[in-house]
């Protein structure tokens, strides 16, 4: 296991104008409450260590969808903006053909690693693109400025074979193997051109040792790297090392739904994740929960060990972030180097039964993989961890993936500066807001590359609205943000402001909400318990001028009410 410390035979740099080298680690549908430093008892030494050294934000928020935070994490631009306004996977059919919504990155933006690249920087990509390249439109991403990539372009995969994630049924030969009781094959592709994934090689380990290999074949030229490690763990299927498996099982057999939640709730708050008078989101009048007293003793121990792989994914992801941050420490590059850990969304919210589960997909399951309970987390089972453990995993927040709740917008981060950088905020957790598109500015800002705005090489481009950390992290401002620097988000028609430590969000009725705006301080109240429009209606409207401005400025898309990206319109007159 990595353990930070200082090497005295290492290379240390001593010139502080020399470039950094960037590290910027990408888990899947890792939620708030999943990891060590933020209630879980996943064990995660590595991640936990890099805490110590740097900085945790507990307020950092993403999408709630993979491809769209991915969006604005390469770019530091809204959504819309750049093609990602709409989820490949879920496209409102009203708004298909208007700008914004092509569903992948367009060329109305710069990415990171084309600016880091034109600044003498080696770049690199392993792992999960989702941002465009297969028959839907969109490149990949050894178009988007990376000198090496190996990568799948879409959401996931299995983490053992060369088995899809997600069965496109509007792909022809795609339905025609389904029919022929086959599984299709996820394409993985190396500098653009399609490669042959070997089978049996876990995803961390597949993705961490073509990293080192490009790591290591320029290590030499003296350049410094981007390296973009988007792992796939811990994205459907749950599929782990079976060795790591089992620890797990009893903890989560034992607490159950309601007892996991509170467990990690309690976690926070003795941990300083979440206020001490935080006040517990009880579940109540959420129709998409059940009881952990509603299940069989079967249903009992499956669901108990489809969480004990979910953890094991994540140890197994930890481990291999250590195995790359030994190789920085051995080769003596770790001191001159900004590492940034997040996740992108979440805990994923499907499922194989209830109101967010898809018929098709689950037959398609059924048909294909083994249902047996020793298969848990083998490549030919297929799992998620389902609706009621994805509520249960976020500790003190509401929701989960595709919702913008706080369980789904809400994850871990942490930033570890270089070493030889100015650092205030060491060994802490910081409460302030911070939004992914920020993470984009923070590199530009540590590698001293200027964003060109407007225009990029000729091509016009919009102008990102994401801002950097570099200067809170050096204690030389009190927030990242300003209240007057806020942050917009839309997606499937819900919508948020983030201004300060106020949040203001509207939910449709078509996904579980009420359709009215509500008011919450996200710092105190983490959980969204406590609504405060009707004692601080001007702030609300306040907040939602500026969304309606954004709205129209934008060109966003409205939403009918009875449309979800599960079930399409809830009424066949689809108006």
């Amino acid at each position: 296991m990595f353990l930070l410390f200082h090497d005295a035979n290492a290379q240390v740099i001593q010139n502080q104008d020399e470039k950094p080298n960037v590290l910027l680690i990408v888990g899947d549908d890792i939620g708030y409450g999943d990891l060590g430093i933020s209630g879980g008892i996943s064990h995660t030494p590595n991640i936990d260590r890099l805490a110590d050294e740097g900085v945790m934000f507990s307020c950092f928020h993403a999408s709630p969808v993979c491809s769209v935070t991915r969006a604005m994490l390469m770019t530091g631009n809204n959504p819309v903006e750049i093609g990602l306004a709409a989820f490949d996977y879920a496209l409102y059919p009203p708004a298909e053909g208007y700008p914004g919504y092509e569903s992948y990155l367009t060329k109305t933006t710069v990415t990171v690693a084309e600016l880091l690249k034109d600044a003498g920087y080696r770049t690199y990509m392993v792992g999960k693109w989702h941002l465009g390249g297969t028959a839907h439109g969109g490149e990949g991403p050894h178009k988007w400025g990376f000198d090496h990539s190996y990568s799948i372009y879409t959401g996931g995969s299995n983490h053992w074979n060369q088995g899809v994630f997600h069965v496109d049924m509007h792909d022809p030969e795609v339905v025609e193997l389904i029919k022929a009781g086959k599984i299709p094959v996820e394409p993985f592709y190396e500098d653009g051109k399609q490669v042959e994934r070997p089978t049996g090689i876990y995803s961390d380990d597949l993705y961490t040792s073509k990293m080192l290999e490009y790591l290591e074949k320029e290590r030499k030229t003296g350049k410094p790297f981007f390296a973009y490690l988007a792992y796939t763990t811990a994205h459907a299927p749950i599929q782990a090392p079976d060795f790591l498996i089992q620890k797990y099982y009893e903890h989560y057999l034992q607490l159950g739904y309601d007892g996991l939640k509170r467990t990690r709730f309690e976690s926070q708050k003795k941990m300083g994740i979440i206020p001490e008078d935080a006040v517990f989101p009880e579940k109540e009048g959420n129709k998409l929960l059940r009881s952990w007293s509603d299940l069989s003793e079967e249903e009992k121990q499956r669901q108990a060990m489809m969480m004990a792989a979910y953890s094991a994914l994540m140890e197994s992801q930890d481990y291999h972030i250590g195995m790359i941050l030994n190789y920085l420490q051995e080769t003596g590059q770790l001191d001159n180097t900004l590492i940034i850990y997040m996740s992108d969304n979440g805990p994923e919210g499907l499922d194989v039964q209830g109101e967010l589960s898809d018929p098709a997909m689950t037959a398609w399951v059924e048909n294909n993989f083994s249902q047996e309970f020793d298969h848990i987390g083998r490549g030919d089972a297929f799992s998620f961890i389902g609706t009621d453990f994805a509520y249960a995993s976020t500790g003190g927040l509401q929701w989960w993936k595709w919702f913008i709740g706080e369980g789904g917008v809400r994850v871990p981060l942490v930033i570890v500066p270089p070493k030889n950088q100015e650092f205030a905020l060491e060994s802490q957790i910081s409460s302030e807001f911070v939004s992914v598109k920020d993470i984009p500015m923070t590199i530009l800002d540590y590698a001293g590359v200027s964003h060109p705005q407007t225009d990029f090489k000729g091509r016009k481009i919009n102008a990102p609205s994401g801002v950097s950390t570099r200067p809170y992290l050096e204690g030389k401002v009190s927030q990242p943000r300003t209240e007057d620097q806020w942050y917009v988000f839309e997606l499937f028609g819900n919508s948020y402001v983030v201004a300060g430590d106020y949040k203001a969000i509207r939910v449709r009725t078509g996904m579980y909400g009420d359709g009215d705006w509500h008011l919450y301080n996200i710092v105190q109240d983490p959980g969204e318990t406590n609504p405060l429009e009707a004692k601080e209606q001007e702030k609300l409207n306040e907040m939602i001028a500026i969304y309606e401005k954004f709205a129209e400025e934008k060109g966003l898309v409205s939403v009918k009410d009875n449309w979800n990206p599960w079930h399409g319109f809830l009424d066949e007159s689809g108006k």
